[in-house]
């Protein structure tokens, strides 16, 4: 099977780590501590202009929940044209109903407004009602993907769900595991799912390389980072998974 990976990066450095240690494509992000909101416009052009890999970032205007006001939608609108001018592959979308339900009318505009470029639908999906439901929709309106933890805290704990989701969708849409992916369990995940794409951040607390530090502030200065090692390590793993 091709395997391939993608690295959830939260800085330009990141991103380039997931590049040198081969992964397949990056879901740039801003805010790690919110799971994931959209990245500057400088983040991303910047990004746009290093990388050789796919680059999708995500459009989510800010954390908590997935349902959003005419206002915000307005705003997914306008950075999804950023994106599109700036000539990243796709983007990462998810809005949800109250009542659970994908807000299909507003994600199809997304899609429609996106297009040529590709679209995931994020974890949003996790906190959907129904996910076979979820699952339809999204795949009627046109995304190319579903990231999932299989409605649990991590991909492993959801696996028995994503191996459902893959049978059903029977090739319509990739479904794509994320959250807790590891090395140390990535032959797990994909033998327990069926799935072919991986989604990880990879993540490290790197610490701050500043000779001076305030003491005063009791503040840590450390920040997320893409650890190399653990993606090439990944990789390796995937490589190695004989059906």
């Amino acid at each position: 099977m091709d395997y391939r990976l993608e690295i959830c990066a939260f800085n330009l450095p990141s991103a380039l780590i997931a590049q040198q240690a081969g992964a397949d494509r990056v879901e740039l992000c801003a805010g790690p501590e919110e799971g994931g909101t959209t990245p500057s416009p400088g983040l991303i052009r910047t990004a746009r202009e290093n990388l050789r890999i796919a680059l999708y970032p995500i459009i989510r205007p800010r954390g908590g929940d997935f349902l959003y006001s005419e206002e915000e939608f307005r705003v997914m609108l306008r950075d999804i044209e950023y994106c599109k001018q700036v000539g990243c592959n796709g983007v990462v979308i998810g809005m949800l109903q109250a009542d659970g339900s994908i807000d299909k009318a507003r994600c199809a505009r997304l899609v429609e407004s996106a297009y040529p470029l590709g679209v995931t639908f994020h974890r949003a999906f996790d906190w959907a009602a129904n996910p076979f439901e979820a699952m339809e929709t999204i795949i009627g309106i046109g995304c190319e993907r579903i990231l999932t933890s299989g409605q649990r805290p991590t991909a492993e704990e959801g696996a028995a769900l994503i191996d459902q989701l893959v049978r059903e969708a029977d090739d319509r849409i990739v479904i794509m595991p994320g959250s807790g992916v590891r090395a140390v369990n990535i032959v797990n995940v994909a033998e327990k799912t069926g799935a072919a794409e991986f989604h990880t951040s990879a993540r490290v607390q790197q610490a701050s390389v500043m000779e001076y530090v305030n003491a005063a502030m009791k503040e840590s200065q450390s920040m997320v980072m893409a650890a190399e090692e653990e993606i090439r390590k990944i990789k390796e793993q995937l490589a190695a998974i004989t059906v």
